[in-house]
């Protein structure tokens, strides 16, 4: 068994990678997406945080977190959210062979297990892995630019004047290149 190290630091701003068992799709169903939305929501409110960019693709999401002072629990975040959203979704889905572990472990089979976490260092590294999220959709070939993408933090951020609505469109090896998965 795998000895998993993560960082846990008061008020830290972290980039999360979450993936569906077996890579399944089952974000593409508008209601499947809607349910994820509620879950967050949920979490939000026991557990407050705030959601700094995301990204929802058919089979995984992206997303920064930035945890309040003093609260570095983003485990339990991530444990309320995929329980919830379990819970309401179960009826969707059957696992045809699940395996002796996910038995064991009493997994429903719409996660995969666990999720990869990155701690955000400074304003550089923040800003690299927003341009990841918002990239990503063109990455995996579901559009052409971010703005095509409607399940995600890009339209914020050109709000925000983070980005010009056309960002993406022409993108540079460095942006293409990058790969936080």
């Amino acid at each position: 068994m795998s000895d998993y190290r993560r960082v846990y630091l008061k008020g830290g701003t972290l980039f999360f990678t979450v993936v569906t068992y077996a890579r399944r799709p089952i974000f593409k169903d508008a209601m499947v997406a809607s349910l994820l939305k509620k879950s967050l929501r949920y979490v939000m409110a026991k557990r407050p945080f705030v959601v700094e960019a995301n990204v929802v693709l058919p089979d995984h999401m992206h997303c920064i977190w930035r945890l309040p002072p003093g609260d570095c629990d983003y485990s339990v975040r991530w444990r309320l959210l995929k329980t919830y959203f379990s819970r309401h979704y179960s009826s969707y889905i059957f696992v045809a062979n699940p395996s002796k572990s996910m038995t064991v472990k009493q997994e429903s089979g719409i996660w995969q297990r666990r999720f990869w976490e990155h701690t955000i260092r400074d304003e550089e590294d923040f800003e690299r892995h927003c341009d990841y999220i918002h990239y990503n959709p063109v990455k995996h070939g579901l559009v052409r630019s971010p703005a095509e993408w409607k399940e995600s933090s890009f339209e914020k951020f050109v709000a925000k004047g983070m980005y010009s609505p056309d960002w993406g469109q022409d993108a540079n090896k460095e942006l293409i290149e990058m790969d936080f998965e």
